[in-house]
Formats: structure tokens, sequence, C-alpha cells
């Protein structure tokens, strides 16, 4: 909190109020933004996959939340092809998943492991949203 006087120890009222106005400021334009999970195929064409999957990170910000999208990370340094680091992987975007305050499906198209994510989802009560491959929500 800002004090009413200066470093030296005088009396200094204007740098207090402006002080204080920031600190409002700053409390006022902090929001909640949840943790938002990304949930989009991968598999198949995951080029153009991955590149949807960024389009829709970037719906996720626009909407206020913050995306997590595991597949846009694993691959980095995870082999899809490798049955188990596929596994691995799966295992981990289950772990991620249970830290997120929802899942958002994106896309017409539910993958193998889109569907292990959602009906986790579903076990834990997590809300889940359902979007268009445009980014439009739809009501499923």
């Amino acid at each position: 909190m800002a004090s009413k006087r200066n470093s030296e120890g005088y009396f200094d009222p204007t740098a207090y109020e402006a002080l204080v106005k920031i600190e409002r400021e700053a409390k006022r334009t902090r929001t909640y933004r949840p943790l938002v999970y990304v949930c989009s195929p991968l598999s198949g064409d995951i080029a153009a996959n991955q590149k949807n999957a960024r389009r829709y990170c970037r719906s996720v910000v626009e909407r206020g939340g913050i995306p997590l999208a595991p597949h846009l990370y694993f691959p980095q340094f995870m082999d899809d092809g490798d049955e188990t680091e596929r596994d691995l992987c799966l295992f981990m975007d289950i772990v991620l998943l249970t830290k997120c305050a929802e899942l958002w499906v994106f896309g017409e198209r539910i993958s193998k492991g889109m569907s292990m994510e959602i009906e986790k989802a579903k076990r834990k009560g997590q809300p889940i949203r359902w979007f268009d491959s445009n980014c439009k929500e739809v009501f499923q």
C-alpha cells in the first residue's frame, strides 16, 4: 500500500494519491481467466491440424481464457507415430486436463484421443464447450 510520506519521510499527498490510483487501476483491470484445455484433432494432416489448433488457442484468448493445447507442445519432442510415446502423451494430456477449469472441443471430427479427453472431462464434471472449425460456438 502507498504511504502518504515520501522516501525522505516528508508528507507528500500528491504522490500518495497517484500511487493509490495506480493500485486501484491495477486491481480493476486484473480479471479471472480460466485455464482452458483445447481439444482438437492432431492425427491425420498434422501440419494443418496444428495450424488449426493455434487458431483455436487464439480464439480461447479472445474469449477470456488461457489456452492449453498439449498437441502443439508434446510433438516438439515426442513421436506421435511411436505407439509407446503416443500412449505416454495421452496420459500426460489427461494429467494436464485435470488442471484445467474447462474443456473446449473444436472442429467437426472427434479423434480417438479427443474422445478420451472428452470422457475424462465428463467424469470429472468439467464444463465442456463445443465449437465448429470456424470457432463458432455450437451446442450439443
